[in-house]
């Protein structure tokens, strides 16, 4: 891994650098700092927005199946019909070598080895369930994979694709352009063009949706920032400075009842916890270090988080709002992203500094297995997964 240059804070082209360099090493940059300053008492956040939309969610999007569960469609094995004939794979974006591995979570081995364009950030599932986008960051492509046959189809042209979500009402794709500082609307199918919303924040590269699906929070890396996105304007309509020097926010997710946002933070080692609505300053809540990737239970109970920086993953449980509990990987490693198995059983992430893959028991945290794959494994998909369509990522289904 290359090594990366300080992270400044001021708005100079040795920002650029450093950023660019943290963007080759994919979600965050390096494993050995993965620390932080001390918290701030304030922070640096734009005047309130009046809560959007109405109860009636963004136009065109599904409706929730429970009003107070967002998750309700991801319950074990309810896979949707167009994916229920699908083999069950990890595919394994590996940033380095340029390759997805392919495992057989049966059997717990690399089954296919698929090249693709330079820079390989995440698997994503299109908002149809049809088809997995492979994220060439450096390659400005996005490469299609079939999942009914595992065949990777010809590239499309988009440039800085690091991240991709879909909007609720499958209406467009949204490229986060990390690099070029733009969050870029697309067709969902042909991924042409429809609208540039420029940011003034570095390093846009995750999100996700309100319970109704009329904004959504996107994470700014390099910058320590947070936004607030109107879907159906596509515009931002709020943005804050994390209150922690240094902070480097990554992965979001809402929790069921929609009420609050997380934001996992590798230099803050924790949580932030936002109420979307109001979009006032957050606050922190230690997990580990290097605190990376949220995933939810397929019950909804609880949430995986990996620690990137100790090789950990802590359980966080929604009803009594609190850490509950924290598994340790034998022998250390760099848990990064993934997603969870169609029944539930077992949650898969990428060991980003450690050319591995890890299986984890849901039941008791126990190791599973450690999967050779190739160099600098990151955005790992599981797939198929329970739920009716995709809002993308490695995988958020509603």
């Amino acid at each position: 891994m290359p090594t990366p240059a300080p992270r400044a804070r001021a708005r100079t082209t040795g920002l650029l650098a450093a950023a660019l360099l943290l963007t080759l090493a994919g979600c965050g940059g390096p494993r050995p700092a993965e620390t932080g300053g001390a918290a701030k008492k304030e922070a640096a956040v734009l005047p309130a927005v009046p809560k959007a939309g109405t109860a009636a969610g963004l136009p065109g999007m599904p409706p929730l199946l429970q009003p107070d569960d967002v998750y309700a469609a991801d319950r074990p094995n309810r896979l949707s019909p167009v994916v229920k004939d699908f083999p069950s794979r990890v595919y394994v974006p590996n940033t380095n070598s340029n390759t997805v591995s392919v495992i057989d979570p049966a059997t717990f081995k690399v089954v296919e080895t698929i090249p693709v364009g330079r820079q390989p950030q995440h698997v994503v599932p299109s908002w149809d369930l049809k088809t997995l986008w492979v994220n060439n960051n450096r390659g400005h492509t996005l490469t299609p994979i079939d999942p009914a046959t595992g065949a990777a189809g010809k590239p499309v042209e988009v440039h800085d694709p690091y991240n991709l979500y879909f909007t609720p009402n499958g209406k467009y794709a949204v490229v986060m352009a990390s690099l070029d500082r733009e969050l870029v609307f697309r067709d969902p199918h042909t991924m042409e063009r429809r609208k540039t919303v420029p940011v003034s924040c570095y390093g846009v590269n995750h999100a996700d949706f309100s319970a109704d699906g009329r904004y959504f929070v996107v994470s700014c890396e390099f910058s320590g920032e947070l936004l607030k996105v109107d879907t159906e304007k596509m515009a931002v309509v709020g943005q804050q400075k994390l209150p922690f020097k240094g902070a480097m926010p990554q992965d979001v997710k809402i929790s069921p009842d929609g009420k609050t946002f997380y934001i996992a933070d590798m230099m803050a080692h924790g949580m932030w916890v936002l109420d979307g609505e109001k979009f006032t300053t957050p606050t922190l809540l230690p997990t580990g270090k290097g605190c990376h990737g949220l995933y939810v239970s397929r019950d909804s109970k609880e949430m995986y988080v990996s620690n990137r920086g100790e090789g950990t993953v802590s359980v966080f449980d929604f009803t009594q709002n609190r850490l509950t509990k924290k598994w340790r990987l034998p022998q250390g490693g760099s848990p990064d992203m993934g997603g969870v198995s169609a029944d539930g059983k077992v949650l898969w992430l990428s060991g980003r500094y450690d050319s591995e893959v890890y299986a984890i028991d849901t039941t008791n945290g126990k190791q599973l297995a450690r999967i050779p794959v190739g160099s600098g494994p990151h955005g790992l998909a599981v797939y198929p997964q329970p739920g009716r369509y995709s809002l993308g990522h490695t995988g958020v289904f509603r």
